[in-house]
């Protein structure tokens, strides 16, 4: 997903008549028009250069919520965006889609806690159903795999064992 040349708000509500503001707000990207002197008439570069990573994954997010298809597929839509902004995302997310369907791909703790339902799937199957709290208690492999944690008894790319911390 990238942002094209031109006026940003026709390029945020690309079919016209969709509720930008309360995509922009779920998006928490009220801060971007702020420094904006043109706001929504402000000319976007091409591919959005001048705007940040986490800037454009907002701006991006908006027009998609924007849209408001019955189903929507996010990847990953909050990588570049910190901690505190991910989680107000997160938490706003859940409420502007709600009644719709949106399929969310992320290893984001803050993200998978907010959604009804997570999959895990391993080697391109789900092998694991349920909440995010749920899934860390019961799933070693989720857990891991979330809270990025060390494997002490993990092969090493050469397949012996390595300590870590002795």
């Amino acid at each position: 997903a990238v942002l094209f040349s031109g006026r940003l708000e026709d390029r945020l509500d690309v079919r016209g008549g969709g509720n930008l503001n309360h995509a922009l707000e779920t998006a928490s990207a009220g801060d971007i028009f702020d420094a904006l002197p043109d706001g929504l008439d402000t000319v976007v570069a091409e591919r959005g250069r001048t705007f940040s990573g986490g800037q454009r994954q907002r701006l991006i997010l908006a027009r998609a919520l924007t849209a408001d298809p019955e189903i929507l597929v996010l990847v990953e839509p909050t990588s570049a965006v910190d901690a505190h902004t991910e989680a107000r995302i997160a938490a706003r997310l859940r409420d502007h889609r709600r009644g719709r369907t949106t399929v969310v791909v992320t290893s984001s703790p803050l993200m998978l806690d907010a959604v009804d339902e997570v999959a895990w799937l391993e080697d391109g199957r789900v092998t694991a159903v349920g909440e995010h709290g749920d899934l860390l208690r019961r799933v070693p492999a989720y857990r891991r795999t979330v809270i990025r944690e060390v494997d002490d008894d993990a092969p090493t790319p050469d397949g012996t064992l390595e300590e870590v911390g002795r």
